[in-house]
């Protein structure tokens, strides 16, 4: 049934059309010479009547394929220092190909706001007025510029600002954004979501530079990560230049909710690593740290700053029973999975949101869209990491147990196996720890039992976008979101 018209028009000049599940007939359609003809007005109704009103996506890059095209060029842009080698280090993993899942669930969630009546985006005024030629939506209040500088403009300074007489290269920040009228027109795109998707990559980016220090990773992205193209130095300062650069680019976009929402994804992430190097729930000390097997004593708190413990935490397995020891384990690996990867997804969707002028209720759909879909990828990343290969993923693969990550496939074996806990608590750093908990993975079948965790969280998502209403833009979010629980790498 598909094209259903240009080919009636095209090929026959009668034509019983029959569709749906009973078979009905929709009717018997002539064929008209005039273009204007009922004809056409009768094959459009037809057409409606057997496709759905959304197109079908097999590829969602191609609804902005001009936006993320010229993402790297950029975010170029915007990290640009007088330094030449931090340049080199700073876009080094902007130059491979990556999954730029973050800025194209920005990108197409900014189109798919776009079809909320304008009347219903009013919570605060849509502000189109960074770039020339912006479409003008009828009914909207002026936008007042902050202290009379929009968004490409400092409103320090530049000689405060670089402590010397700044020239060009030293604030590309103040460079004016790709004009690109004509693709802003059509697809809706707000200036300020355009950013907000450059941003977003920047401490993603900024995240896997300080990451592949601390895993002392060897690849990333098909070829030697950061810390090895450069040194570990070089990385860990590439990585805070990028939140630096993202913190100026979140402070211009002038809305306090905004800056908000990124400026806490910054921290959610170390809070999330910091959960990731304890790792676990049980033996749980809070007096030494572990420095690839040198165990250290850290310093006492004096008393002076208050120091809370961790709300997850719990002593020894042996003072409470199994069942509540694993279910802390996966409340624990659920939680640091999302500051890690969840807590970025899930602000920069409800930051989209915010922008468009979108209500409370789009907002926080936005937002749990964005949490749940963040937790099935990671989820999914987690199981790949005893599925896939190293070639496939562009990283090495079976790492987890080898760093000692407890992750859902093992967390559910343990469930099973209760001696696989005393693994976990020693992150499986004694000979034949990660040969014995891969056997559990495969006899408990955790890979499986992963599979449908993320699975939920999948329909969860999709249920969160059912609330936009129905177009093409929500029809590529809703084949991204199954293509992340599908994918290979």
């Amino acid at each position: 049934m598909k094209n259903l018209g240009s080919r009636l028009a095209s090929r026959i000049s009668k034509a019983s059309v029959r569709t749906g599940k009973n078979g009905r007939t929709i009717g018997l359609i002539q064929q008209r010479q005039a273009s204007n003809s009922p004809f056409n007005a009768a094959v459009e109704a037809a057409e409606k009547m057997v496709q759905p009103t959304s197109k079908s996506f097999n590829d969602p890059f191609s609804i902005v394929s001009h936006e993320m095209s010229n993402l790297a060029k950029l975010i170029a842009s915007l990290i640009g220092s007088g330094h030449p080698m931090l340049n080199r280090v700073s876009s080094y993993y902007f130059e491979a190909e990556g999954k730029n899942v973050r800025p194209l669930i920005v990108l197409i969630l900014a189109k798919a706001l776009l079809k909320i009546p304008v009347s219903e985006r009013n919570r605060i005024p849509i502000d189109s007025s960074d770039v020339l030629d912006q479409p003008v939506y009828p009914g909207t209040p002026q936008q007042t510029v902050v202290a009379g500088n929009s968004v490409n403009k400092s409103i320090s300074p530049l000689r405060v600002l670089h402590g010397i007489n700044p020239r060009v290269i030293l604030d590309p920040l103040s460079k004016p954004m790709d004009r690109l009228p004509e693709l802003d027109a059509a697809n809706g795109i707000l200036p300020k979501q355009r950013r907000l998707a450059e941003i977003v990559e920047m401490i993603h980016t900024a995240s896997l530079l300080h990451d592949d220090v601390i895993d002392l990773s060897d690849a990333r992205r098909g070829r030697p990560s950061g810390n090895i193209a450069f040194t570990n130095k070089m990385a860990v300062l590439a990585g805070d230049f990028l939140l630096g650069r993202a913190s100026v680019a979140i402070a211009r976009l002038r809305n306090p909710e905004v800056i908000e929402l990124l400026s806490t994804t910054i921290a959610n992430l170390v809070e999330g690593e910091f959960m990731q190097l304890k790792n676990t729930v049980i033996n749980s000390d809070e007096l030494t740290v572990n420095n690839d097997g040198d165990v250290k004593t850290i310093p006492q708190p004096t008393g002076k700053v208050p120091v809370k413990q961790h709300e997850y935490s719990v002593t020894t397995p042996q003072e409470v029973d199994h069942e509540t020891n694993v279910d802390a384990a996966f409340e624990y690996y659920l939680h640091k999975t999302y500051l890690k990867t969840a807590s970025l997804m899930s602000k920069l969707s409800r930051a989209a949101a915010v922008l468009s002028g979108a209500q409370e209720g789009v907002i926080e759909n936005c937002y749990e869209y964005g949490r749940n879909l963040g937790l099935c990828f990671q989820i999914v990343d987690d199981m790949l990491d005893y599925t896939s290969s190293d070639a496939s993923i562009g990283k090495p693969s079976q790492a987890d147990l080898k760093l000692g990550l407890a992750t859902a496939p093992i967390l559910f074996a343990w469930r099973e196996e209760p001696q696989l806990g005393a693994l976990i608590g020693r992150k499986f750093s004694e000979p034949g720890d990660v040969e014995i908990a891969r056997e559990a993975v495969r006899k408990y079948n955790g890979v499986e039992k992963t599979r449908e965790m993320a699975h939920k969280y999948c329909s969860q998502a999709l249920d969160n976008l059912r609330t936009l209403p129905e177009s093409d833009a929500r029809s590529a979010l809703e084949f991204l979101t199954n293509s992340i629980l599908t994918r290979t790498k």
